[in-house]
């Protein structure tokens, strides 16, 4: 990253064309965000956040924010309504503060899983959640890895989709693991699966799972494609529980591969997942820093790295309108 067009001091606030940039960090995202300005150069913007004691939640921005473009950095991991419900308050804040751009980055828009209408009756929900940003007044969206891809187009406004495949790439390439095979647990990831198989020139293989309810639980039905005598790297896009990945080592391990890695953009981890996944054949877990692990402890394997330089970068983009479809050149 240039440096030198990233700079803060007074003499960019008069020059810079497009105005001071704000950046503000939700309750949700604090650690990411501080994260973010330090790879700008930049301080995170003051706030403050309160929920009181019948569940209500306040927010208020400490500065002023006329005329400035701003950037808001809140997920919608774990208590997800409680987050989404501060990013629409956030936003709404400093759209009645005169703000002349609003973005909100999501790093997690976990309401990605609810991006169709696949049984009688049923709510779209990442539609809905679409809306209710657009009607609090987001100008545009800034995320990562989306569950669907296509929930971009339940949007009105600009959606710029980033991707944590680089950062993950890099890691896996600097362990120079032999024999490595990547693993798609379903074909649904197949398509990111033989891009990171083709970055690290490694052999793809594909698992076959059904999931018979709405539980976290996934039975893995066979591997297509052979895995004995190698190492397994197995890639998707996030994980709760930890099942799917689980159940894929155990079929690999159980068709007599070597080693088992995985690696998730987006380490959700419910409720006793770190136990499950510290009894598990995975011997590395890699995921990215979109989700702040406040309430479960993570499982010894588990290794996070750091996509705020994407971030970051892409903040800088969007707020001198230079493109952003650079970042997706692996």
């Amino acid at each position: 990253m240039d440096k030198s067009l990233i700079c803060f001091d007074d003499a960019s606030k008069r020059t810079d064309p497009y105005g001071e940039l704000k950046i503000f960090a939700g309750s949700s995202s604090s650690q990411l965000g501080r994260a973010i300005c330090r790879h700008l150069g930049a301080e995170l913007a003051r706030s403050e956040t309160k929920v009181f004691s019948e569940g209500n939640v306040f927010v208020r921005v400490l500065e002023n924010v006329r005329g400035r473009d701003v950037f808001v950095i809140q997920g919608t991991d774990y208590p997800v309504n409680d987050n989404f419900m501060e990013l629409l308050f956030w936003v709404d804040a400093f759209k009645r503060a005169s703000a002349t751009q609003v973005t909100a980055v999501i790093p997690f828009f976990s309401y990605a899983k609810g991006d169709k209408k696949d049984e009688p009756r049923v709510s779209i929900r990442a539609r809905v959640c679409a809306d209710c940003l657009e009607a609090a007044g987001a100008d545009r969206v800034l995320t990562m890895d989306l569950h669907s891809p296509q929930i971009q187009g339940f949007f009105k406004i600009p959606v710029d989709h980033l991707y944590a495949m680089p950062v993950l790439v890099d890691y896996f390439r600097e362990k120079d693991i032999p024999d490595l095979v990547v693993a798609s647990p379903d074909v649904g990831f197949g398509k990111q699966a033989y891009k990171f198989a083709e970055m690290i020139q490694a052999p793809v293989v594909f698992g076959n799972k059904v999931r018979r309810g709405h539980d976290e639980h996934a039975e893995m039905l066979d591997i297509v494609g052979d895995v004995r005598g190698k190492n397994v790297l197995i890639v998707d896009d996030f994980t709760i529980s930890g099942g799917t990945l689980i159940e894929m080592a155990v079929a690999c391990k159980e068709r007599g591969c070597k080693d088992v890695y995985a690696c998730v953009s987006h380490g959700v981890f419910s409720k006793g997942s770190a136990a499950k996944i510290a009894r598990s054949p995975i011997k590395e877990l890699v995921f990215t820093d979109t989700i702040e692990h406040r309430f479960e402890e993570l499982a010894p394997c588990c290794k996070v790295v750091s996509v705020a330089s994407l971030f970051a970068d892409a903040i800088m983009s969007i707020h001198r309108r230079e493109s952003v479809s650079r970042l997706f050149n692996y």
